[in-house]
């Protein structure tokens, strides 16, 4: 993966004061275009990250085996969650960590354990609303199908149907007047399963038959499956200027891709590292994260404190890593929306392409604190980057992200940053261009501080 190129921090003053313009790299987000494409399921944005790293030079350890101590880049892939790290020659085994959290999951509509369904002469598939999607994006959409099959040994195959295979029909407003003027109300179990052919009989296997073929499996070889249907509709620029990025599951691939990219440049740069950098990329947290690939689970605990124990600390060196470790937690926040700027607090308005945004909430749906701010204004000095706040309106609920739990099940001093977006859980949501490359330089200065 090739390293965001930084603008030099000379030409930027303090996060408090104006800043000169900056020079920005749209190569690092034609990259995240790419990124996104390649990323339907969490399982397959993972494997991306993976061999975005080993193109680094990191090499992949597995949690049964026996790890050691020496320096170099390695990663631990469980599902749909990855964490990564680098260790830098020579640290101690109480050298605490620089780790960067996000999540690979979005909300979408996922496949049922009985899939095949139908009536009138139409053919369904069944499916499950994972996460809080908008309902209503996934309406008239192409959709493909992607995710992992498990084979009856155990062994596990990513599949994608990268083309238009499903669709969720609307009612047309001829049959439903009511929709023009008292809006659409959509049933989760009624209205959202999709059609993918014709046919009066309902073919149990069918669709797990259909997937076998296309993977190139051997008939009644699936035992198991984690799918989920994703628009095929391609990332794409949006604007006169070109200053708007369209895509899926920006929320929260964005991240994942802007720390992968961060990590990797951490690793190569040559700059002496006195942290050890973390990339902890984890699932599910659309639906609360209490999973074992999930940030209320032990992955990440347990990879901090191995790496610990494989440099020959104790229990005491690792108390003394986690005290002194830092998480930026980057997940996408709301811009203000210009049709519904009274949906936001009326001081604080982040614009896309403003910079990243510092999240804060007293009541700890956000980790950050007054300590955590001057943790990360200190990385975007240090990268030139300037950064926004972002508070929610008193009147509104506030939502929550990984960095909470990261905080209170390790003892993680947390921050919670991210990319202010658009249209936050549609099937297509919309950034600002340049903020992706300004997330991701922020992320590298962090690491590399």
């Amino acid at each position: 993966m090739s390293a965001p190129s930084r603008p030099s921090p000379a030409a930027t003053p303090p996060a408090s004061a104006a800043r000169a313009p900056l020079t920005f790299d749209r190569g690092h987000t034609d990259d995240l275009m790419s990124f996104l494409a390649a990323g339907p399921s969490p399982y397959h944005a993972v494997a991306n990250v993976a061999e975005r790293l080993e193109k680094a030079s990191f090499r992949q350890v597995a949690e049964t085996d026996a790890w050691d101590g020496t320096s170099g880049g390695r990663y631990v892939l469980r599902g749909g969650a990855i964490i990564a790290w680098y260790v830098p020659e020579g640290v101690a085994p109480h050298t605490p960590f620089h780790i960067i959290g996000a999540h690979t999951d979005s909300p979408n509509l996922r496949i049922k354990p009985r899939p095949d369904t139908g009536a009138h002469g139409w053919r369904q598939v069944a499916v499950e609303i994972y996460g809080g999607p908008l309902m209503n994006s996934w309406l008239d959409r192409d959709l493909g199908l992607a995710g992992r099959l498990t084979l009856r040994d155990g062994s596990t195959v990513l599949v994608d149907v990268d083309r238009p295979l499903l669709r969720v029909p609307q009612l047309a407003i001829h049959l439903d007047r009511s929709v023009s003027n008292e809006g659409l109300k959509l049933d989760k179990q009624r209205h959202l399963q999709p059609v993918w052919g014709l046919g009066d009989e309902v073919l149990d296997g069918d669709l797990i038959s259909f997937l076998e073929q296309e993977a190139g499996l051997e008939a009644h070889s699936v035992a198991g499956w984690d799918l989920m249907t994703y628009p095929v509709e391609a990332p794409a620029y949006l604007g006169r200027d070109r200053e708007l990025v369209a895509g899926p599951r920006m929320d929260n691939l964005l991240s994942v891709h802007a720390g992968a990219a961060a990590l990797a440049a951490a690793a190569t740069s040559g700059v002496p590292l006195t942290r050890i950098p973390v990339l902890a990329a984890f699932d599910h947290e659309e639906n609360g994260s209490q999973s074992d690939t999930g940030a209320d689970g032990p992955l990440l605990g347990s990879v901090l404190e191995r790496s610990v124990f494989a440099r020959g600390g104790t229990y005491e060196d690792r108390a003394r890593a986690l005290a002194g470790t830092v998480c930026l937690s980057s997940d996408t926040g709301h811009a203000v929306h210009p049709n519904y700027a009274e949906r936001h607090d009326p001081t604080h308005h982040p614009r896309v392409n403003g910079g990243p945004i510092l999240k804060v909430n007293v009541n700890n749906r956000y980790a950050t604190d007054g300590s955590g701010r001057a943790v990360f204004a200190a990385a975007c000095e240090k990268a030139g980057v300037p950064f926004q706040s972002f508070v929610s309106n008193n009147s509104m609920p506030c939502g929550t992200t990984i960095g909470p739990i990261t905080a209170a099940r390790h003892g993680i001093r947390t921050v919670d940053i991210g990319v202010a977006i658009l249209s936050m859980h549609s099937a297509r949501e919309l950034c600002g261009a340049d903020d992706p490359f300004l997330l991701a330089n922020a992320l590298t200065a962090f690491l590399e501080s």
